[in-house]
């Protein structure tokens, strides 16, 4: 069991974190359009999945925004900002903020996504959300960079999963 630490304060995480190299689990996820979104109808393009625990936190925000930014100009990808968040929420905020180049998906109809890729926050206040996280897969869907963050307020690595892409 993985863990990070949420303001300091140490949380455990439930499930195993996929490592490069490793075949990505399928996932079925709500898109905004209340569709379904899943891994193998993206297979043949890279996917950065951009997990976090919810669009209303000033952090997972910049996180939207910096791949919205980040994610334009990067062929044959597509970025999955994922959450718990339900569809109409991320639709406000992408509409509010002029986000179009990602994809907001929520597991609020497949909670167990967040124990497949060892994401799900198992204790403290913020329990069942997804921890923070960035899992790049190639065209293949396999993973070919994987960041745990490791205290939950904290960015990403945003430039090192836009490299493995660019090369």
């Amino acid at each position: 069991m993985s863990e990070v630490t949420f303001q300091g304060s140490t949380i455990k995480l439930s499930g195993s974190f996929p490592q490069v190299g490793t075949q990505a689990p399928e996932f079925t996820l709500c898109g905004s359009d209340l569709g379904d979104i899943s891994l193998s109808s993206l297979k043949g393009k890279n996917v950065v999945l951009n997990i976090f625990p919810s669009i209303d936190t000033p952090v997972c925000a910049l996180g939207v925004k910096a791949f919205n930014q980040k994610a334009a100009s990067i062929d044959n990808t597509v970025v999955l900002c994922i959450s718990a968040d339900l569809p109409f929420a991320t639709g406000r905020f992408c509409a509010a903020e002029g986000i179009e180049n990602v994809q907001m998906a929520s597991f609020f109809r497949s909670p167990e996504f967040t124990q497949a890729y060892g994401v799900k926050l198992a204790e403290g206040a913020l329990r069942d959300l997804a921890t923070r996280a960035v899992i790049v897969l190639n065209e293949e869907g396999t993973v070919i960079h994987a960041e745990l963050v490791a205290e939950i307020t904290d960015e990403p690595n945003y430039d090192a999963a836009i490299a493995v892409l660019e090369k």
